[in-house]
């Protein structure tokens, strides 16, 4: 699987969030990689800046890895 673009993850994330809860940004990365079943090589995958993880950085779109 290729890894989703953010406005795939959007409604996965905000159904995540709306329990009102407080999450963890980096619990929620991962839930929802393992909810898109991201293999390891994914999840791992850098942009071209080699500072940021892909998947990370569609979820958030900021630095947080």
């Amino acid at each position: 699987m290729a890894i989703p673009d953010f406005q795939s993850i959007m409604l996965p994330l905000l159904s995540r969030a709306a329990n009102g809860k407080e999450h963890r940004y980096r619990d929620a990365v991962e839930k929802l990689a393992d909810s898109f079943k991201l293999p390891e090589n994914e999840r791992a995958a850098l942009l071209p800046s080699g500072v940021d993880r892909i998947f990370s950085n569609r979820v958030g779109g900021q630095r947080r890895s």
